[in-house]
């Protein structure tokens, strides 16, 4: 009993090895390029002390710890101390506030877009109670541009040699935020540019400042054309203040957006998580912008990462819908495993079967074609030698088929065999014995 089981296994080992050998190796290849489970860990630039990126990425930390992902906050100088940490490959940080116009994907291939969160209107705050509507009439004032790596710097420079204005022809000074404010109102530069949202307390102050004004934006469209990382928006008047109508005007104004930049390795799973925070931070109503409005799929330079293009098509992942993150993302790697698995295992479970019942039936069948031959010999005059060599012939089959030992479902079958066996001795036995075979 124990060698018919041995021999069982054997023929099952014969013919399962290469079917397991193919299952581990589509395992392997399936882990080979499935993604590694995500960091609990990542680190995120944000901007100046105290600044708006600063503020935001505070939410953003908050968001990520109530799905277990720890977000550390690096402080810069602003947009373009951003995107330089992201464009290199050891500064750790893996994911930014990124004011759009800042930085192109020629210059950086390996950052990607999660999209626009937000618009940060350029404020240009100007002494006086002249009515400003054109960026040319700045031409010879002092006016405060911003930090060198800021982003208010970038999109001044910009904007002002669109008018063919340098920060020579306007008296470019180096200062922004609070003290860009105190210089301001205190008559050390004639003119301001910020990008603040205009909740920012410094924009409110300024806004409530007597003896200065607002530049309203003519020819808007043009700068969109000609900038197209620009929007139009529209500083309603009394928006601030309806009973003291301030703005006293409509005042038209340009946004750049603040976009979600990361390396293009920053895990999908990160991805989603983080765009499922920023819509919770930025996706409510605002001055300028509708419910819902934000955050969006708008590339700015930089191409939209395939998970946040499917982030903006169907929404949060289904399972990430009912399930924690760390449970949703687990059973998301898988099921990515186990397609492939299941893909190679399905035809192999129609294969071996098949397979192992033609093995065991080729060791009874293939003495069927020898049985055939000695009986077609019967049915001619052969010499006494023919049948003596004959007979030993079928000795030899019968004591080979004896060692056969298939599994009971084809029992039968060998003992059909041996019965044939007996047939053609039979019928060899009464064969006409001549001087030579005809």
């Amino acid at each position: 009993m124990r060698r018919l089981t041995d021999l069982h296994f054997r023929e099952w080992l014969l013919i399962g090895a290469p079917a397991v050998a193919i299952a581990i190796a589509g395992i392997w290849f399936a882990a080979r390029f499935l993604q590694p489970a995500p960091p609990e860990r990542v680190v995120m630039a944000t901007g100046v002390a105290g600044g708006g990126y600063a503020e935001f990425g505070d939410l953003y930390r908050k968001g990520l710890a109530r799905h277990g992902v720890e977000v550390v906050l690096r402080p810069t100088e602003g947009s373009v101390d951003n995107y330089t940490l992201l464009n290199s490959p050891d500064s750790g940080v893996n994911f930014a506030l990124v004011q759009s116009g800042v930085g192109k994907a020629e210059e950086a291939p390996g950052i990607v877009s999660l999209g626009s969160v937000a618009y940060e209107p350029l404020w240009i705050f100007c002494r006086g109670k002249e009515r400003l509507d054109r960026v040319a009439q700045l031409r010879g004032r002092r006016i405060a541009i911003g930090l060198p790596g800021s982003g208010t710097r970038v999109l001044a420079r910009e904007v002002l040699e669109t008018n063919n204005l340098t920060e020579e022809g306007v008296a470019g000074v180096h200062v922004t935020g609070v003290d860009g404010a105190e210089a301001l109102l205190g008559g050390a530069v004639d003119c301001l540019f910020i990008i603040a949202a205009p909740q920012a307390g410094i924009v409110r102050a300024i806004m409530y400042a007597d003896g200065v004004s607002l530049l309203d934006i003519d020819r808007a469209e043009a700068y969109v054309r000609r900038l197209p990382y620009l929007s139009k928006v529209l500083l309603p008047r009394g928006v601030f203040d309806l009973e003291r109508d301030i703005p006293p005007r409509d005042v038209t104004l340009l946004a750049p957006t603040a976009d979600i930049l990361a390396k293009e390795d920053l895990h999908p799973a990160i991805q989603m998580v983080l765009l499922q925070t920023a819509t919770g931070i930025h996706g409510g109503p605002g001055m300028f912008q509708a419910q819902g409005q934000f955050p969006q799929a708008r590339e700015n330079g930089f191409p939209i990462s395939p998970g946040a293009r499917r982030y903006y098509q169907s929404g949060t992942p289904f399972l990430q819908r009912y399930l924690p993150f760390w449970l949703a993302n687990l059973l998301d790697r898988l099921i990515v495993m186990a397609v492939p698995v299941i893909a190679i295992l399905f035809p192999l479970s129609r294969i071996v079967p098949p397979l192992y019942k033609w093995r065991v039936r080729s060791r009874i069948y293939r003495w069927y074609g020898e049985l055939m031959f000695i009986e077609n010999e019967t049915r001619h005059s052969m010499t006494a030698g023919e049948k003596r060599d004959f007979g030993k012939r079928l000795d030899a089959i019968e004591d080979v088929v004896n060692e056969q030992h298939p599994p009971l479902a084809y029992a039968d079958q060998l003992y059909a065999l041996r019965l044939h066996i007996d047939f053609v001795r039979a019928k060899l036995a009464k064969a006409t014995v001549g001087d030579k075979a005809s």
